[in-house]
């Protein structure tokens, strides 16, 4: 089965280590959209999504200091064959880059896979706007 790479490389009005403080913290979710609960025992974070089902994430790597992660899918309701993702913060001044890219099998769970996404940059804008205002 081929394997397919969402890529996305978002330009955040906040800086880096506001946007890392959420995306870096595993059992962080309010930027998920859906996500109810989460817990994570130092390795493995478990996401409920209600009318989804649970999903369950390995982390494989956490940086504080380069801000990046990377982690792996290894179940969901969803037929998954291989998942991967790599999310890197990058400093540009007062603002930052997310550079957030996902490899998927099978290529059908594609849309589904960047649509959660998008709507995740969508909850991180309105988090960190948010924050401005305070």
């Amino acid at each position: 089965a081929a394997t397919m790479s969402v890529k996305f490389d978002h330009q955040f009005n906040a800086p880096a280590d506001q946007l890392w403080a959420i995306i870096g913290t595993p059992d962080r979710i309010d930027w998920v959209p859906g996500a109810t609960s989460c817990t994570f025992d130092g390795s493995v974070r478990c996401l409920s999504l209600p009318g989804a089902g649970d999903i369950k994430e390995r982390i494989l790597s956490h940086s504080n200091e380069a801000r990046t992660m990377e982690y792996s899918c290894f179940e969901t309701p969803a037929p998954l064959q291989s998942h991967h993702s790599s999310i890197q913060v990058i400093a540009e001044g007062d603002t930052c880059r997310l550079l957030w890219q996902t490899s998927v099998t099978p290529i059908a769970i594609e849309t589904f896979i960047r649509t959660s996404m998008e709507g995740c940059i969508e909850k991180l804008t309105e988090i960190l706007e948010q924050r401005a205002k305070n």
